[in-house]
């Protein structure tokens, strides 16, 4: 099984300010992607990593490019990174659609999930916008227009609602990991709600065209997910048995 995954990446820009003086400095942000990576490979899984700046010019702009893949993994990354390519931005360049893409892809019979953070669903102040594009139509929630994060500093837990569902195969921990935060979703009513966390959707899945869709409505990683989500034996497990469901192998 061949994935791609992308985005969990940012750049800085920063003024360091030294008595009278200053100087704006700017660095490519360490990847916070390596636990789920981890956890993928330890699944068997074949990983492509594309972070979010390579992606706005890399990420496929079709879905026979896409088919190269089993699964696609959109992690904190907003929809204009891949709807906006530089070509057509600054050249007036028709390009293709890459939601669209990813629509027909799963249509077509391949596997997209959609992963938590302040770039993911609505995400902070709606920049991730991901209610008007085409992905709404694909993925398992009903997703809000407006900022949807759902800060929880004290921690809270996710409840199962459906334990007979294939991605918590060999997952017995009746007691899930807290979590920091989440983005405000729905499941739709065609979706398989298998948690919820504070009565809303925390994983959904949904069998779209001849594919399949997932939403994990956390973070894979730091900051929501905590250090005993990361730290918590069924962590790689679970996001295994994510990847393998995608490819109807669960």
């Amino acid at each position: 099984m061949k994935i791609l995954f992308v985005g969990e990446s940012w750049t800085v820009q920063e003024t360091h300010i030294k008595g009278f003086d200053s100087v704006d400095l700017g660095r490519l942000e360490q990847t916070t992607a390596g636990p789920v990576l981890d956890a993928l490979d330890e699944a068997g899984i074949e990983v492509e990593y594309m972070p979010s700046h390579i992606a706005q010019y890399s990420f496929p702009e079709t879905a026979e490019q896409l088919g190269e893949y089993d699964a696609i993994a959109l992690s904190d990354i907003g929809s204009n990174t891949l709807m906006l390519d530089p070509v057509m931005q600054l050249q007036g360049k028709r390009k293709g659609n890459r939601l669209l893409a990813c629509k027909e892809y799963v249509m077509n019979g391949g596997g997209l999930v959609m992963i938590g953070g302040y770039l993911s669903f609505a995400g902070i102040g709606n920049k991730a916008r991901y209610a008007m594009t085409p992905l709404a139509e694909v993925l398992p929630v009903e997703i809000l227009h407006y900022d949807d994060r759902m800060e929880h500093p004290e921690g809270i837990r996710p409840e199962i609602t459906l334990p007979g569902h294939p991605v918590l195969e060999g997952i017995d921990d009746k007691k899930w990991p807290y979590f920091l935060g989440y983005n405000k979703v729905r499941a739709k009513e065609t979706a398989d709600e298998i948690a919820t966390i504070n009565g809303d959707t925390f994983m959904a899945a949904m069998e779209f065209g001849k594919g399949r869709s997932f939403v994990f409505t956390s973070d894979c990683t730091f900051h929501w997910g905590s250090e005993e989500f990361l730290s918590w034996p069924y962590y790689r497990k679970l996001f295994g048995n994510i990847f393998l469901w995608l490819d109807k192998e669960l």
